[in-house]
């Protein structure tokens, strides 16, 4: 499965995912406050890894900004709606940006629709782009063991195949050449478990 795959109201209709699914307050609580409170993104390079509808563009410089995203529908959708910001199509494995030429890469709720092989792909691709001490800043839907019902909720809501447990997550980076920190769990709308990390190849010092 490739990145973004997996929801039908995006796919079909990205105007309803955008307007119900990823409104204005929603985003800004569950993600963007998060985001501010951990990273400083001024003058820094941000790659939006499975941008879907764009919400995520507006924390960012237009001019330092980048989405991808293999659906072009939805790429289409955000280049209407946030027309200062660039989005571009994600095709197979390839990042259309240069290398060591990004900062951070964005990664929300994205992971949980990618087999582990795949992501394994690309994580040697965010090797090529990310800068030195550039980062990976992800933020999941996480299964825990003493969390049943919200498991259960989230498999049998979300889209994804491949909601996995915070081991599970952070095993496929730390063998695939990064360190992983986790930074925060918290609970998304009473349903999901959300695990916010990031991650850096090991042999790099990263910079907040």
């Amino acid at each position: 499965m490739k990145v973004g795959e997996g929801h039908i109201l995006t796919e079909f209709f990205p105007q309803l995912y955008h307007n119900l699914v990823r409104p204005k307050w929603f985003t800004e609580k569950y993600i963007h406050l998060y985001l501010q409170e951990e990273f400083e993104f001024n003058d820094k390079t941000v790659l939006d890894f499975g941008s879907g509808t764009g919400v995520n563009c507006t924390l960012f410089s237009s001019e330092r900004y980048m989405g991808v995203e293999p659906d072009q529908k939805r790429v289409m959708f955000s280049k209407k709606q946030y027309s200062n910001y660039e989005f571009k199509v994600l095709e197979e494995y390839s990042l259309p940006v240069e290398n060591e030429s990004i900062d951070y890469i964005l990664i929300i709720s994205v992971l949980h629709h990618i087999s582990c092989a795949d992501i394994k792909t690309y994580t040697e691709e965010f090797k090529r782009v990310l800068k030195p001490n550039g980062r990976v800043i992800a933020i999941e839907p996480c299964m825990y063991q003493h969390k049943p019902f919200c498991n259960f909720l989230m498999n049998w809501l979300d889209q994804g195949r491949f909601i996995r447990d915070e081991k599970g997550y952070i095993d496929i980076f730390h063998k695939n050449g990064y360190k992983c920190d986790v930074l925060k769990r918290f609970r998304k709308c009473f349903v999901y478990n959300e695990l916010f990390f990031s991650a850096c190849l090991k042999e790099a010092v990263p910079s907040p």
